[in-house]
């Protein structure tokens, strides 16, 4: 959806991408919020949550070694510190948010997958599931930026209804809400669904994938300039900034019209990319 061309890059020629600050961040602070849960709920501070951090970015560092990079011009140490207390003050700012004494999720980082009608697979992982009394069903996500402004909230919503859809599809259950809670401005952004919104979203990802599709047969990949392409590590193989992409390396079948209606029948085949 951000750009056809950069998701050839990564998901069909798995080009490398150095590692980022900011999305190794949210990583580290992903981690912080979902092991606090593992202590007692008397015991679930800002000041514990806060001492979790260097321990939680060397165990992050032990998984993935190639992390070390980020500060690799850093003798010091100066810019690592200052990257782990935003870390702490990411997470501080949640306290404001939440009230982790009060909740006890039902599930943390848990890996959801169906399968529609169609045949499309569809995947991901949801950072925190609670359950109320009741059987109501939230579902939440961190975001270590800032929320987005209110013409920009659809794009943000629109991950959650995708965990929405697929929970419906695997329990039968429509989740009570949707919860965005932004740590970079300090706002939660919520939003209550009903199936309607749900079968909207399925037709949209059966759109989506009736596009990839065609895309990944022709070989058609067209780039979509937005200001994020100043942050994209592929400018030197990209058309817009003069690339030129590398050879594609799947079998071209032939150009073929799009499915009326972008209806996306047909079953996915397991040999190309997931969505």
């Amino acid at each position: 959806m951000q750009c056809p061309l950069l998701y050839r890059f990564r998901v069909i020629d798995r080009l490398p991408e150095k590692p980022s600050a900011a999305a190794t961040r949210g990583t580290l602070v992903h981690a912080v919020l979902e092991r606090l849960f593992d202590d007692p709920a008397a015991e679930r501070t800002a000041s514990r949550a806060k001492s979790m951090v260097p321990g939680q970015w060397e165990r992050l560092l032990a998984s993935k070694p190639e992390l070390a990079e980020l500060f690799a011009e850093d003798p010091d140490g100066e810019r690592l510190a200052g990257w782990l207390g935003e870390a702490e003050g990411l997470v501080e700012r949640w306290f404001a948010l939440e009230d982790p004494t009060r909740l006890e999720p039902a599930e943390r980082e848990l890996f959801v997958e169906t399968e529609l009608d169609s045949g499309l697979r569809l995947r991901g992982v949801i950072d925190r599931v609670d359950v109320a009394p009741s059987g109501d069903v939230r579902i939440v996500d961190y975001k270590t930026g800032k929320a987005p402004r209110p013409e920009y909230r659809d794009g943000a919503l629109f991950q959650m209804t995708f965990y929405a859809l697929v929970v419906w599809r695997l329990k039968g259950v429509v989740p009570r809400r949707l919860q965005l809670v932004y740590l970079g401005s300090g706002e939660v952004l919520t939003y209550d669904p009903v199936e309607a919104d749900l079968l909207r979203v399925e037709r949209k990802l059966l759109a989506l994938w009736d596009a990839i599709r065609l895309a990944t047969e022709s070989g058609d990949w067209r780039p979509r300039p937005t200001k994020l392409c100043g942050w994209c590590d592929h400018q030197a193989v990209c058309p817009e900034f003069g690339g030129t992409p590398p050879v594609y390396p799947l079998k071209i079948v032939s150009a073929r019209p799009p499915e009326s209606g972008g209806s996306g029948q047909g079953r996915m085949d397991p040999a190309q990319p997931s969505s």
